[in-house]
């Protein structure tokens, strides 16, 4: 095997044992956090309604309340978000296609100049940023990406930020409401399924941080109980004065 033959399977090797842990969290951290949410403010709110000393069915009807609620606001306020952020990159993409359209010399010389302020040497810097401008969509994603950190192709679709914060605040606020609706009367089955729910979404988070499973999913169980104990104690506090 030639030296270049080694060299190149090294190279191999060491890309497959290279690996990075996916540090933007892709669809699994908003669907977890998304399931957390529902999880901690419908088992915060059942459990403050409980305090009060109501019935199971009261119980029930709070529950796919705060369910219904909690999920279309955050729907909407997750589609106005993407769309806001959305409709503001377009505007600027507008803007860069204007400059490379009225002023492409300029815009070459700003990209040959950027990347010598990475270490390029100038000569090859200029060279590297005509061929890339030759392209006029091409130069633009350049742009876009070295200008405003931005994607161009790759968009986030409002309606799909809408229908899965929906879909996993939905999933999450579920839990707390379950028992009650398998014909449980007693708080206790309700809350035990929530903090198993939240434990697991705190153990699914670890898959991306640099935490151990067992230590987030703790972590969120104790941050959900503790929620859940401050409104069953106001609850029972407000039920007895309003009594």
């Amino acid at each position: 095997m030639s030296v270049i033959d080694n060299a190149a399977a090294l190279h191999e090797s060491h890309r497959d044992n290279h690996t990075h842990r996916d540090v933007n969290g892709g669809w699994l951290r908003p669907a977890v956090f998304g399931a957390m949410d529902g999880l901690v403010s419908n088992l915060a709110l059942i459990t403050g309604v409980a305090g009060g000393d109501v019935s199971s069915k009261t119980l029930v009807i709070t529950g796919l309340a705060g369910l219904a609620a909690g999920a279309f606001s955050m729907a909407a306020g997750e589609y106005t978000s993407v769309a806001s952020q959305r409709e503001l990159v377009l505007a600027e993409l507008e803007v860069e296609r204007r400059e490379l359209r009225k002023h492409p010399k300029d815009e070459q010389q700003e990209l040959a100049e950027l990347y010598v302020s990475r270490g390029v040497e100038p000569g090859l810097a200029a060279e590297v940023a005509r061929q890339l401008s030759t392209d006029p969509e091409q130069a633009l994603e350049i742009h876009a990406r070295e200008e405003l950190g931005i994607d161009p192709g790759d968009l986030p679709s409002p309606a799909v930020a809408a229908v899965s914060s929906f879909g996993s605040f939905a999933l999450g606020a579920l839990l707390p409401v379950l028992p009650y609706l398998l014909g449980a009367v007693a708080l206790w089955p309700a809350v035990l399924l929530a903090l198993l729910g939240l434990f697991a979404c705190g153990a699914v988070v670890a898959r991306v941080t640099a935490r151990s499973w067992w230590y987030s999913g703790l972590r969120q169980l104790i941050l959900g109980g503790t929620a859940a104990a401050v409104t069953f104690g106001l609850g029972a506090l407000f039920g007895t004065a309003v009594g």
